[in-house]
């Protein structure tokens, strides 16, 4: 094996990356070597990319980034017992401490103290990553590995989706980024009777189309709150699922979520936003759920029924696969939005 291997890093406190040669880690003791097969980019390394409050507040270059992977096992520390050599993984990359009360109450995805791949501890854009043995992932030896590396996004979709009931359902997915895209599929394969999305990148709207949602929206051409009132009989919808983050969004979508309605909310907001909650939760008696990251392990099992059973097909949210050299291509489209899900590759 090479000593050293190439990695995307963030160098500085600063905007951009730079790809570099490192040297290979090491697994520590429970820990495995995996070599990435391919890794894909989400939102939060956007946000890292160009150097936002948020990656100011928690990054602490210099620092591979990078969260979503697919990989083959080729070492392993000491004390490892589950894996070997040739294991074909992907992982959970929330690494939880298992002893705070969240996590021994069955609530490990919202750990206190957790660290996360790529954000407190070194990333995926690289040939080699080393992770704890127990937050692997076995992936069927037949999933190709540009699907098995999305998987990790695919259970933030998964488990907005499944936090309620959706058969029969009408539902609202607001943002079409490559999440809201896979939480349209997600929403039709469980049963849902009308998926409305909205998103304003045209790009992206046509995706939507595309995945089947009954009816797509663009709020800066239309008024979508009087289209979704009407297509819904001025009922509004049964279940809100937030996905953008934005606050004129996130306001349309409690505005036509019908009284007693659900809302899973999934995009953070860039700043603290202001909120009706007198009128927008309280009096229409809704319930709002938070999502961070996947229920341990109950969406990873939610979303491999989901894939091995064909009920929802995240090919054609994969639109763009790059070389791990073409990271900065990759970034720049995941920035203007002209993208589903882009996968580089190694």
């Amino acid at each position: 094996m090479p000593e050293k291997m190439k990695a995307v890093v963030k160098p500085e406190a600063a905007p951009g990356a730079e790809l570099t040669l490192v040297d290979i880690p090491e697994p520590g003791p429970g820990e495995a070597l995996v070599k990435v097969r391919a890794t894909s980019i989400c939102g939060t390394d956007v946000h890292i990319y160009e150097w936002d409050p948020w990656a100011a507040s928690r990054i602490k270059p210099p620092m591979i980034f990078g969260h979503e992977f697919a990989g083959e096992v080729v070492e392993l520390g000491e004390g490892t017992t589950t894996l070997k050599a040739g294991d074909y993984v992907s992982a959970e990359t929330h690494v939880v401490c298992g002893v705070c009360h969240q996590c021994r109450s069955g609530n490990s995805h919202i750990c206190k103290d957790v660290s996360i791949i790529g954000v407190d501890r070194p990333g995926v854009f690289a040939e080699y990553v080393t992770i704890p043995e127990c937050n692997a992932w076995r992936n069927p030896p037949d999933l190709p590995p540009d699907i098995a590396s999305v998987q990790e996004p695919f259970g933030n979709a998964v488990h907005t989706a499944l936090s309620t009931e959706l058969v029969a359902k009408t539902v609202l997915v607001t943002g079409c980024g490559p999440i809201g895209l896979m939480a349209i599929g997600i929403a039709k394969a469980a049963g849902a009777s009308l998926v409305i999305a909205t998103e304003v990148v045209p790009y992206r709207l046509e995706l939507a189309r595309r995945i089947g949602a009954h009816l797509v929206l663009n709020p800066k051409t239309t008024d979508a709150t009087t289209e979704i009132r009407t297509f819904t009989n001025g009922l509004g919808v049964d279940v809100l699922l937030e996905m953008s983050g934005n606050p004129s969004a996130i306001h349309e979508g409690f505005s036509v979520l019908k009284r007693g309605g659900f809302a899973a909310l999934l995009g953070l907001p860039s700043r603290p936003m202001e909120f009706d909650l007198a009128n927008e939760i309280i009096f229409k008696g809704a319930t709002v759920y938070g999502v961070t990251g996947r229920k341990v392990w109950q969406t990873w099992y939610q979303t491999r029924a989901l894939l091995s059973s064909g009920a929802v097909d995240v090919g054609p949210i994969i639109t763009h696969r790059l070389p791990l050299e073409e990271f900065v291509q990759g970034m720049e489209l995941m920035a203007r939005g002209e993208c589903g899900k882009v996968v580089l590759s190694l």
